[in-house]
């Protein structure tokens, strides 16, 4: 935090780099660690054309529709521009992100990858928010399903893929729950269902031969919660490395890989990736924190 500060926020990346360095060589499968071999220059790079090929852009969109135009119809075009151009980009930059970050992550020094389009995502993400908009969210559940489902299912480890077999109408049923049940449980109940969304994609996804399993649940992940947002609060922030451990540790505490695996015929088979994605996606604020 101190040399992000000195350096005007430069030094960011080297942090970024760091950390997840730390968090994947503290993390064991089978009696190995987990490498990260992302650099900084790589993401200060990648920060710097998403923001010259992005950024830019969206600014001056935004600049000229509140300060140049002022014939209302136009305003709403320019307007409608720049949702549409947002709405595609972040897809991209999740696709981006995804492809980067499992390109640099390694286990027995055998690379992770992603081979999704791009454009592909695209499609169903501009499709899904569509669908999800004009149902009043009664689509979210399916869109969300299709949307982990991409991502898992194009990523690979070495030259095996795994494997995302869940579908949206078994989830369908638990969301409307939520619809009807959020204001008199004061929101909590969404904690029940978050476990229950963890627990059946984990468990709809496989790799080679053997099946993930989750045992998570809504009051252990309500404590997490409560518990990081009580150490943030009364460590004024300082409590923020803290929490980036809980949650590394909470996820790998009910998450198991059931059946035999094979890891004999696993051979290398790295791909080409870029940070831009990864940087865009941050630019966006599409998920992923400093870890």
């Amino acid at each position: 935090m101190f040399l992000t500060v000195v350096t005007l926020g430069i030094y960011y990346f080297w942090a970024k780099v760091r950390v997840r360095k730390y968090l994947l060589s503290e993390s064991e499968f089978e009696g190995d660690r987990f490498a990260y071999h992302g650099t900084a220059m790589e993401l200060l790079i990648g920060f710097l054309k998403a923001v010259l090929v992005f950024g830019v852009p969206l600014v001056l969109l935004g600049i000229i529709r509140e300060f140049l135009v002022r014939i209302p119809a136009l305003r709403v075009v320019l307007g409608l521009v720049t949702y549409a151009a947002v709405l595609v980009l972040i897809p991209f930059a999740i696709v981006g992100a995804r492809r980067y970050r499992l390109s640099r992550t390694s286990w027995r020094e055998i690379r992770f990858s992603f081979r999704g389009r791009a454009l592909d995502f695209i499609k169903l993400f501009v499709a899904g928010s569509f669908l999800s908009g004009i149902t009043l969210a009664l689509y979210y559940p399916f869109f969300e399903t299709r949307r982990h489902g991409f991502l898992v299912a194009h990523s690979y480890f070495g030259n095996q893929k795994f494997d995302f077999d869940g579908r949206g109408r078994d989830l369908f049923g638990s969301f409307l729950v939520v619809i009807l049940l959020f204001f008199p449980t004061l929101g909590l109940i969404w904690f029940w269902y978050q476990a229950k969304k963890q627990r059946y994609f984990w468990e709809h996804t496989s790799f080679v031969s053997a099946r993930f399993r989750s045992t998570v649940t809504g009051r252990r992940l309500f404590l997490l919660t409560l518990g990081n947002l009580l150490l943030i609060v009364f460590t004024l922030g300082l409590g923020f490395p803290w929490v980036m451990v809980r949650n590394v540790r909470f996820a790998f505490r009910y998450l198991t890989l059931e059946g035999p695996l094979d890891l004999s015929g696993i051979q290398q088979e790295a791909q080409a990736a870029t940070a831009t994605g990864e940087a865009l996606a941050g630019f966006l604020d599409a998920g992923f924190d400093l870890g």
